[in-house]
């Protein structure tokens, strides 16, 4: 075991928990912030021995990650997403990058998108990233962001070289569900800013994002998947700004 914290947020996450709470078999520490899941997903999370479980009502996720960040009592944080997954390989590097003498204080992960299973290459996936692990006392998830949170780090960055997986589409109504529910928060984050609705820039951003995921970032080229997921980039967009309007009513 590593002084490293690993830590996740969850809702109902039965089906992945088993799995992602086996990725964090080298920290000795696992924070779990639940939102009152209605399902087996804390029953799951007692069976580990090294488990730290809070239950706090869902408001953002940016709350639910500085929460979890909060309880952890290592300065090293390993955050995962409930349909994220390390490999051996990603494992290994890990390992040996906090076992060198110098350390970043952050490091990127690239991750390997799968829908329904397939392998995912284009559609905007190429370049996806995101801060997975840090020192905690150097971050924190910048406040006002609902959702697509933004870890600030102020200290030096890093990029692992193996990708972490993510299974981020079971199956195209739960995805759908999803973006629509990102599009909502989204909406509602907007409006705390200021932002006003416009019919227009709905139409127009909600096209782009379309063309973008599908035609400029060759969704085409990943058949039928590259299609329903250009399609449901775009409905979130849609979705975001209904939810703006709706805040504005």
């Amino acid at each position: 075991m590593m002084n490293i914290s690993g830590l996740i947020i969850t809702h109902n996450e039965e089906k992945n928990m088993q799995e992602v709470l086996n990725c964090f078999d080298f920290c000795d520490e696992i924070v779990v912030v639940d939102s009152y899941s209605t399902d087996k997903t804390v029953e799951i999370a007692k069976k580990f021995p090294n488990v730290k479980i809070i239950q706090n009502k869902f408001e953002d996720f940016t709350k639910q990650r500085n929460l979890a960040l909060d309880a952890a009592k290592n300065d090293w944080v390993l955050f995962l997403d409930g349909d994220e997954r390390i490999t051996r390989q990603l494992r290994k590097e890990i390992i040996e990058e906090l076992n060198k003498p110098e350390q970043k204080d952050a490091y990127y992960f690239y991750r390997k998108f799968f829908f329904a299973d397939k392998p995912i290459n284009f559609s905007g996936t190429q370049s996806d990233k995101n801060f997975r692990l840090f020192r905690k006392s150097k971050a924190r998830y910048a406040a006002g962001k609902m959702v697509h949170e933004t870890l600030e780090v102020n200290g030096t960055i890093g990029v692992l070289r193996n990708k972490l997986l993510h299974y981020s589409v079971s199956d195209y109504e739960s995805y759908k569900k999803k973006m629509v529910h990102y599009g909502i928060l989204k909406g509602k984050e907007l409006a705390a800013k200021g932002k006003k609705f416009n019919i227009l820039i709905q139409y127009l951003k909600t096209a782009f994002k379309f063309f973008k995921a599908y035609v400029i970032r060759l969704g085409i080229l990943d058949g039928k998947e590259g299609y329903q997921l250009s399609y449901l980039q775009s409905l979130s967009v849609f979705e975001t700004y209904e939810s703006l309007k709706k805040e504005q009513n």
